[in-house]
């Protein structure tokens, strides 16, 4: 919705209670009227075209991994009808791609291999788009200074860096840590009433991909706390009480704060000081 020269949009979820009855053209018009008068109306800051690009990346990223493990398991399930099996991961799958490479190997019939063999080649294509996409998001990510702020932080490769730059288009659009927390999906659900606060586990609202990403950011940080160490007491402690993805959540969480610090100050991260008692 356009207030003067600025341009100023909502989400539609906010929209939505204010429509009153049936949808159509006028009824959805008064309801963004109304919504936008309310003090508490939350705006969705408006991405640049650079923004959206780096965006079009990740989602390319994500349906090309989706294909390419659509293909290995297409070729993993078919092979077995002739009595070919190869071990689970990488190395298996290449035995396949071997097998179906050899002409000479006489145990799939002729238009079997023929389909395996599109299969496989589709299964190449796939692959070096990938390589492609990653190499162009880490180029993103290292492009822009606060993405390079950003990958000094534990966790934090050019994948994540790069995602969140182009989500965020205005950090200041969060008052606080926690309300980017809360957008991406990483605090509590309540279920209060009557003066009981009753938590549940995370909202799971907002963005999905940067909220997976920072679990998976945070496990590889919990990973090497196990093995090495590390200068934050309360992840030890919370390790000691909770299961992994627990504390990985929770860790994600306190990431996303952090993230909403660096990215509003303009400074660097700094490993947190040991306090020896």
């Amino acid at each position: 919705m356009a207030l003067g020269h600025d341009v100023r949009l909502m989400p539609a979820p906010y929209v939505k209670p204010y429509v009153k009855r049936g949808k159509n053209d006028a009824s959805d018009a008064e309801a963004i009227c109304e919504a936008v008068t309310r003090p508490t109306t939350r705006f969705v800051a408006v991405k640049t075209p650079e923004q959206q690009s780096v965006m079009m990346l990740h989602r390319v990223r994500l349906m090309l991994n989706r294909q390419r493990t659509q293909l290995s398991l297409a070729m993993r399930a078919h092979m077995p009808e002739f009595g070919i099996a190869a071990p689970v991961g990488r190395l298996g799958l290449e035995r396949l791609l071997a097998i179906i490479a050899d002409r000479n190997d006489e145990s799939i019939p002729r238009d079997a291999r023929l389909c395996l063999e599109m299969l496989g080649a589709q299964l190449t294509v796939v692959k070096e788009h990938i390589l492609e996409n990653d190499r162009r998001i880490s180029a993103s990510a290292r492009e822009t200074e606060v993405g390079r702020r950003l990958m000094e932080s534990p966790g934090f490769g050019p994948l994540l860096a790069s995602a969140f730059v182009a989500s965020v288009a205005d950090p200041q659009v969060f008052k606080t840590g926690r309300d980017l927390a809360a957008w991406i999906g990483l605090v509590p659900r309540q279920n209060s009433s009557g003066g009981k606060e009753r938590l549940g586990g995370i909202s799971r609202a907002g963005d999905q991909y940067l909220r997976q990403m920072l679990v998976v950011g945070s496990m590889a940080v919990i990973r090497h706390a196990e093995r090495h160490g590390t200068k934050r007491p309360w992840l030890i402690e919370l390790m000691k009480r909770r299961a992994k993805k627990v504390a990985a959540v929770a860790l994600a969480n306190k990431t996303a704060r952090m993230v909403w610090a660096l990215m509003t100050s303009g400074e660097h991260y700094r490993e947190p000081q040991v306090v020896h008692a």
